[in-house]
């Protein structure tokens, strides 16, 4: 017990042993002390053995049950007054608004009013403040016409109440308004509201400004206006404003309060001066959790996970408050530095905490084990909230989309939309970045109408991955359109648009898009001269290619990486230069890994060269032992020079070794369904009409001048049994399904996984003419589009 509140109950005492000879002024201020200290059963003791009452004594044994929040003690008081006055019922009101009964409390307003008392100021402002906390805006604008009404709308207490209601409720401009229409009588909680009132609504520079007219006028800040104007700092990354703060906090002598040290420390980790936080969170006298949450938080942003994880232990170890607010950043911190162990044995600790049914600290154990490529037990977490956002939604597609389990994303994305939960621009980000591997135009169309009926902002990723799903499905006006439309452009937006062109065999204009870029400022990145590369290497611009690839070095400081070499590879092997190809290999500033003698291995199969076939078949048989692709290009090669025997070998080799290859498919997708077909198959319902339909366009093109190249058969079986094999592979019976189904004059679209045969990408030309349709086939390589009996890649794939 206090010493102020046993020397109240010693004159309460003493004053009944004295026969009550104590006035009444005294015991309404013992009464009134108890009611302040929060003494509420002995004031009531008190209340019920004073003889005399006045209006002070009723009013203030309201308050008292008021204050603490036990209003019906409080209206039953207010029943038995007498006699009732304005004070009487502000002290009821007063109480209702404080503990957030809006509808008792606007009720007693009027009611008041309607039994011919006038609400004082503190009435008013104790309403405009419940308005401001609960965001009651209409109500708020009832209190304003009224306090305009009453000439209430010049005090500064009502007016200042008006600023922070309006300010809290979205409406600055209002606030804005009250305040400049305030020629003099502002305080400093005035100016706070304001200044607050900027922060809260995202206006970070007029809040610092508003925090610097204050200061010219003499205006001393407070513990209250501090953190509003440091977090305007950190908003705007203003340190130097932000050290100028700090400043008059340590003048101010508020430096020990411990929400102004949290801002201090929050504003300093936003601002990247992770050493100033450091020092001020070495320096508070009580650790607070929500100081540590910001240190930890700004180590995360600014990628320093590790000390994000010693600042963690720190804080475990002092057995100081773990809350919701520390796993999700701790947790971010491990996603960073991909320590699966550790991020295990933080999961259990948030399980054994109980905070793993808060969805912040639940989200971040998705997004945690997503980003680990642990994808069953982002799942499993997942499946266990009992209530999820958009947020956990978007962690778990996002991790799936991001790990390369494409179909997962998109299972997840539709199981959300079913739910009704409506998607952010993220999540939409990484479902279209979904639909462009797998090339699934309708849903990505599906998801894109989606997108613009929801009426969410335009966004950047969005627009960027908009670009590269209808680039990836081959329509390549929409996704020009796309950039067109764009309000902002980036280097991915670019290079998606160069790429785009390069693969659709438009190497000239990808060039173009290239030079405009540079000439808009935006410097390539390494994934830029990926693009230009490929574009040169399938349009045979050699002289052009050796320039960007100079240039990369040169100009930009990127060092040529694997998939660089690789692509300069292609692009001289492709041009005949098999022997400039081995020299770059040989002259490679970094070891060549299985891309780079792939593309040369590929070089030596157009152009027949064995010998280095041989030598680059070799390096990859020790860096992938088993991957089929280098077996089945030797063994074709060898086939090609007629070397029947080193073939046959090969391939026993490769049986030896349990080294599958992988089969061929093709597929199309209409109506949302998407048919798939493997060579000779005959798992399609309507097997019977393809091949029926097949044989007839196979007739059709051989009179046209089309003849089976044989090469690109089995080598081991009849002359017949070769040709009829090579009719039925994937992309013809693809083809002919689509000649089938597909309408007249609509493109037929056809997904190959490996690369298009030579005999396959002949016959589609003789289709296309003979058929007058456009054929669009996107294999693993590039996309080609048939038209009148011309392929888009010139023969040059």
């Amino acid at each position: 017990m206090s010493l102020q509140l046993r020397r109240t109950i010693q004159t309460f005492a003493s004053s009944i042993t004295r026969g009550h000879k104590c006035s009444l002024v005294d015991k309404n201020k013992n009464l009134s002390e108890l009611s302040k200290l929060g003494q509420t059963d002995a004031a009531r003791k008190m209340f019920d053995n004073m003889p005399e009452k006045d209006e002070f004594t009723w009013n203030t044994m309201i308050a008292a049950y008021a204050n603490v929040g036990r209003l019906v003690e409080a209206r039953q008081v207010f029943e038995e007054v007498p006699i009732k006055s304005s004070i009487t019922w502000s002290s009821l009101i007063c109480g209702y608004c404080k503990h957030g009964f809006e509808i008792e409390g606007f009720e007693l307003f009027w009611q008041m009013q309607s039994e011919g008392h006038i609400p004082s100021q503190f009435t008013l402002g104790s309403i405009l403040r419940m308005c401001a906390i609960k965001g009651l805006l209409s109500r708020g604008e009832q209190i304003h016409g009224y306090a305009i009404k009453t000439c209430f709308d010049v005090n500064v207490f009502v007016m200042t109440g008006l600023i922070d209601m309006y300010a809290k409720s979205k409406r600055i401009l209002e606030a804005e308004c009250i305040f400049q229409i305030m020629s003099h009588g502002k305080n400093h909680v005035t100016w706070t509201a304001m200044i607050n009132g900027y922060s809260q609504n995202g206006d970070a520079l007029r809040a610092i400004q508003c925090f610097s007219n204050m200061h010219s006028e003499g205006i001393e800040a407070n513990q209250y206006t501090f953190p509003g104007v440091l977090t305007s700092c950190a908003a705007l990354y203003d340190n130097r404003f932000g050290v100028q703060v700090h400043s008059c906090i340590v003048k101010g002598g508020f430096e020990a309060n411990v929400f102004v040290q949290s801002s201090l420390i929050d504003m300093y980790s936003k601002c990247g001066d992770l050493h100033s936080a450091k020092k001020a969170l070495e320096l508070m006298e009580v650790d607070h959790a929500v100081s540590w949450n910001s240190m930890i938080l700004g180590c995360v942003r600014h990628g320093v996970p590790e000390e994000a994880l010693s600042l963690f232990k720190r804080m475990h170890a002092s057995d100081m408050e773990v809350d919701e607010f520390t796993y999700p950043s701790v947790l971010n911190s491990l996603a960073c530095i991909q320590y699966v162990k550790n991020g295990k044995c933080l999961h259990c600790m948030v399980v054994k905490t109980g905070y793993e049914s808060y969805k912040l600290v639940s989200n971040a154990l998705i997004d945690m084990y997503a980003k680990q490529g642990e994808l069953a037990c982002a799942v499993s977490v997942f499946n266990n909230m009992v209530e999820k956002d958009v947020i956990s939604w978007t962690s778990l597609v996002t991790g799936c989309a991001h790990n390369g389990s494409y179909e997962e994303a998109l299972k997840f994305f539709c199981e959300m939309r079913m739910a009704k939960i409506e998607p952010d621009q993220i999540i939409i980000a990484s479902v279209l970045s979904s639909c462009s591997e797998l090339a699934l135009l309708e849903l990505g169309q599906q998801v894109h109408a989606d997108f613009i009926k929801s009426g969410l902002d335009a966004s950047l990723s969005v627009d960027n991955s908009l670009l590269t799903m209808y680039a990836n499905c081959g329509y390549l006006e929409d996704a020009k359109r796309i950039f067109n439309l764009m309000q902002m452009r980036n280097v991915i937006s670019w290079t998606a648009l160069i790429v785009a062109y390069a693969q659709n065999g438009k190497g000239k204009e990808s060039l173009r898009f290239y030079d405009e870029m540079i000439a808009s400022g935006i410097e390539p990145d390494f994934i830029t001269f990926i693009g230009l590369l490929f574009a040169c290497s399938h349009t045979g611009l050699v002289e052009h290619g050796k320039k960007y690839f100079d240039s990369m070095k040169k100009d930009y400081g990127i060092r040529p990486s694997a998939d660089h070499y690789a692509c300069m590879i292609d692009l001289l092997g492709r041009a005949g230069k098999i022997q400039e190809a081995e020299k770059l290999v040989n002259e490679m500033d970094i070891a060549p890994d299985a891309t780079v003698w792939k593309a040369l291995l590929a070089a030596c199969r157009v152009h027949g060269s064995t010998d280095l076939a041989e030598k680059a078949s070799i390096a990859l048989f020790q860096l992938e032992p088993q991957d089929a692709a280098p077996y089945v290009m030797l063994s074709n090669i060898y086939s090609a020079a007629g070397k029947w025997k080193d073939a046959a070998k090969l391939r026993r080799k490769m049986k030896l070794k349990g080294v599958n290859k992988e089969p061929g498919y093709s597929w199309i997708e209409m109506n949302g369904v998407v048919h798939t077909f493997i060579s000779e198959g005959r798992s399609h319902p309507k097997s019977d009409e393809i091949y029926s339909k097949l044989d007839d366009v196979i007739t059709l093109i051989k009179e046209a001048g089309y003849v089976p190249d044989l090469n690109f058969s089995l080598h081991d079986i009849n002359e017949e049994g070769r040709e009829r094999s090579l009719s039925y592979h994937s992309e013809k019976l693809a083809i002919a399904f689509g000649l089938l189904c597909v309408p007249n004059g609509v493109p037929i679209r056809i997904y190959k996984n490996l690369r298009v045969c030579g005999d396959c990408h002949n016959a589609m030309k003789f289709m296309s003419g003979v058929f007058g349709c456009h054929i669009i086939l996107r294999d693993s390589n590039c996309f080609h589009h048939f038209k009148e009996g011309i392929c888009s890649c010139g023969d040059y794939w």
